[in-house]
């Protein structure tokens, strides 16, 4: 009787259960490990603000669903986990990307101080693997959080999508070193570099 009991205890231990991780930023992680012959539960764990022993219940799931798999201590990004997250061969320099991301700062900044822009921009945080210390890398992922200036009546959502994407356009200019996207809260859980 009492060996029906241990297990029950041990699975409604709080430890035992599932790390909530949003799984876009698994994926942004594996969209950096392009490129990298292989990578760390260590590295995992940083790179999402998680302790190795979460990272450790986490791996095995993403290994499930063919993402990643094993190689000796370490892990190895499939085929599949790449093309979920987006992931392209890195190209650029990482002094390049850094020069991107001063620029669009100053946008930002300029932006904001721009009472015309209909738009004013309250967070911006950059991530990807130009913050790892590769060689080459591929481009800096940016999620942004608008604003409107002036409250707007209620319109068409697609018309309202529309106007943003013009505007990231805009802001990101020519450079095809950053991607722009509408801020989530995950973007804040993984490393990233806060721009405003």
């Amino acid at each position: 009787m009492k060996k029906d009991k241990k297990p029950e205890q041990i699975s409604r231990r709080p430890s035992a259960a599932l790390p909530s991780v949003p799984i876009e930023a698994v994926f942004s992680f594996l969209k950096g490990t392009k490129g990298s012959s292989s990578w760390t539960k260590q590295e995992f764990a940083k790179a999402l603000k998680i302790s190795a022993a979460d990272a450790a219940r986490v791996l095995p799931v993403i290994q499930m669903q063919g993402y990643i798999h094993p190689y000796h201590d370490d892990w190895v990004t499939t085929t599949a986990g790449e093309d979920v997250s987006g992931a392209r061969p890195p190209r650029f320099s990482p002094a390049k990307v850094e020069e991107a991301l001063a620029e669009l700062r100053t946008r930002i900044r300029e932006a904001n101080l721009d009472k015309k822009v209909p738009y004013r921009i309250t967070a911006a945080v950059a991530f990807g693997d130009f913050l790892d210390n590769k060689t080459r890398v591929q481009a800096g992922d940016v999620g942004i959080r608008l604003e409107p200036r002036k409250p707007r009546p209620r319109g068409s959502p697609v018309r309202e999508r529309a106007a943003e994407a013009a505007f990231f356009r805009q802001l990101r200019g020519k450079t095809a070193m950053l991607h722009l996207a509408p801020y989530e809260e995950w973007m804040s859980t993984r490393t990233n570099r806060r721009l405003l």
